[in-house]
């Protein structure tokens, strides 16, 4: 593939962002820096008036300053007439937003998922999600290490950029990608969202280790042990090692467990310190991903014979099914094994 100058000229000049949350506005922020035109399709009526009007984000992404070339909308319509479009509604809602914005999208438009997550109940990743929805939409995926406030005031981040579509790939880089946004390309689609979605579950339990004050030490090993349960279910899925070891594999992993900035790490470490779920959630507007990723991450892995006791944990956790000392005790309690047991890839 040939590289890309962040910021050269491309056919992609108008970027749609579905989403006006923390990421979604981020992520409009940045593709106003590489010289697109923005429009932002907000659900709330309150979120586009204050984008339109006042230029900020107060609710979820307070202290920034917004671009005045990001336009804001309620209305689906108004996105469609983008060149491409960067999806960002939450995972659990994504069908019902992709739905929504079917009858107005033009077959063939690029829709680039930057949701992390797997859907509840069908266990679908979010690129499986969408294309259900819209089949005439050419999927590619935005993932790796970004908390949306250091995006949005333009602190250098890298991302992959996955496309099965080698040529897609390189246009969507040259749109996205600028001198603070620098993005990778790689067509393993599979990978990168297996990355994005265990990631959020594993910085719930290593919040849980901040929570429990356990210490460095543990907070290495969790990290370590989930990334090797990563690996395991993205090898097993059909993602490659090179991927999963890159930005939207470690990459997200280290950034997500290792800073109470993440919702998902932060949630664990009030769930550490013997706080309520529901008390928690109760108090957040923006989502924590991990605590709906769970279930499927969990059920993906027996369903394809993977062994991933830590996420099983979070999801006991977070069910209700354990409380936190019990899951810790049979974590520490396992028989001990080889440490490199990766399968290979089907």
């Amino acid at each position: 593939m040939a590289t890309n100058t962040p910021g050269e000229a491309t056919r992609l000049q108008h970027i749609g962002v579905i989403g006006g949350g923390a990421w979604g506005t981020a992520l409009a922020q940045s593709a106003c820096r590489a010289g697109r035109k923005v429009t932002l399709w907000a659900y709330e009526f309150e979120t586009v008036a204050e984008i339109n009007d006042h230029r900020t984000n107060r609710v979820y992404l307070p202290g920034v300053a917004l671009d005045p070339g990001i336009r804001a909308t309620a209305k689906a319509k108004d996105i469609a007439a983008a060149d491409a479009l960067l999806f960002v509604a939450p995972s659990q809602f994504s069908r019902a937003v992709a739905s929504e914005i079917a009858p107005h999208l033009p077959s063939g438009t690029p829709v680039v998922i930057c949701t992390k997550g797997v859907e509840q109940g069908t266990n679908a990743f979010m690129s499986e999600v969408v294309h259900e929805v819209l089949p005439g939409a050419k999927i590619a995926v935005l993932s790796g290490p970004s908390f949306a406030g250091e995006v949005a005031r333009s602190l250098p981040t890298a991302l992959t950029l996955a496309c099965p579509d080698e040529a897609l790939g390189a246009e969507l880089t040259a749109a996205l990608a600028h001198r603070t946004f620098r993005v990778y390309w790689t067509d393993d689609v599979t990978a990168a969202q297996v990355g994005g979605a265990v990631k959020n579950v594993l910085a719930i339990a290593a919040g849980i280790v901040e929570g429990r004050k356990f210490g460095a030490n543990a907070h290495a090993a969790m990290v370590t042990r989930g990334f090797a349960e990563l690996v395991r279910l993205g090898r097993a899925l059909g993602g490659r090692f090179e991927t999963l070891t890159g930005l939207s594999g470690l990459g997200d992993l280290i950034l997500t467990a290792s800073s109470v900035q993440s919702r998902n790490m932060s949630l664990g470490l009030a769930l550490g310190q013997g706080r309520l779920l529901s008390e928690i959630l109760g108090q957040r507007k923006s989502v924590s991903e991990g605590v709906h990723s769970a279930g499927a991450v969990v059920a993906l892995a027996a369903k394809h014979g993977v062994e991933m006791p830590i996420c099983e944990a979070v999801h006991s956790v977070v069910k209700g099914e354990t409380s936190v000392d019990d899951a810790i005790d049979a974590l520490l309690s396992r028989p001990l094994r080889a440490e490199v047991d990766f399968p290979p890839a089907q």
